[in-house]
């Protein structure tokens, strides 16, 4: 009777630990890398030329071992970036709310009043742009930054450019010539995924570019993960 009790028990513990393994590797398995920039011409516009720095959060698949088995996705994942010098220091002192790159630029609401237009942003619109569901084996690219016209500063870049005064160079988030920590941080359904890289802009247009930190640079900003 003893070893028939202590059977079920070691099989129930067993059977436990099975099914926490399983919930374990089915969680979404967030990663964020580098993209090679995006170059870009206009014919009209604020600009016409413009490099823009990205950003892939993957959400990995399965090991081949576990195919059998479905990830599951990373549903409505937003986060924020912050810039700061080599120092850690925050430079502008705020965090950016990130921009996926394949959602709708936000365009404004275009009403009649009094026989005079105006325009507004829906603030809720924007919010729902702001999240995106990331399935196992895919990604989704973000903006970090983008420059202009071979000027020497660059401008982080998120919804708020595509309206700002003077357009698309927001003075909120302008960074001059120099090099920066760049702390990008993403949330979905509980979990966090933070990364740290570099911004190297204290070159010419065609070299601005994001690297990864240094080994240094991990104990200057406080990651969250």
């Amino acid at each position: 009777m003893g070893l028939t009790i202590l059977g079920a028990l070691i099989g129930a513990i067993v059977a436990a630990g099975v099914a926490v393994f399983i919930e374990f590797l089915r969680k979404p398995d967030l990663d964020i890398l580098i993209v090679p920039p995006v170059d870009l011409t206009y014919q009209q516009g604020p600009a016409t030329l413009q490099r823009s720095l990205r950003l892939n959060l993957i959400n990995k698949a399965l090991p081949w071992w576990a195919s059998w088995m479905c990830r599951n996705a990373a549903q409505q994942c937003n986060g924020t970036i912050t810039f700061h010098h080599l120092d850690g220091q925050n430079f502008l002192g705020r965090a950016m709310p990130i921009r996926w790159t394949g959602t709708p630029q936000p365009i404004p609401l275009v009403f009649q009043f009094q026989n005079q237009q105006a325009a507004i942003i829906d603030p809720d619109r924007i919010a729902l742009q702001q999240r995106v569901d990331v399935y196992p084996g895919e990604a989704e690219q973000l903006d970090v930054a983008c420059r202009f016209d071979n000027e020497s500063e660059c401008y982080g870049w998120t919804n708020e450019n595509f309206h700002s005064t003077p357009r698309w160079r927001n003075p909120n988030w302008s960074l001059p010539a120099g090099r920066y920590l760049v702390y990008v941080v993403i949330r979905s359904s509980g979990q966090k995924c933070s990364r740290l890289f570099r911004i190297i802009n204290d070159v010419s247009q065609s070299d601005f570019r994001l690297e990864p930190s240094l080994p240094e640079d991990q104990d200057k900003v406080k990651l969250e993960d």
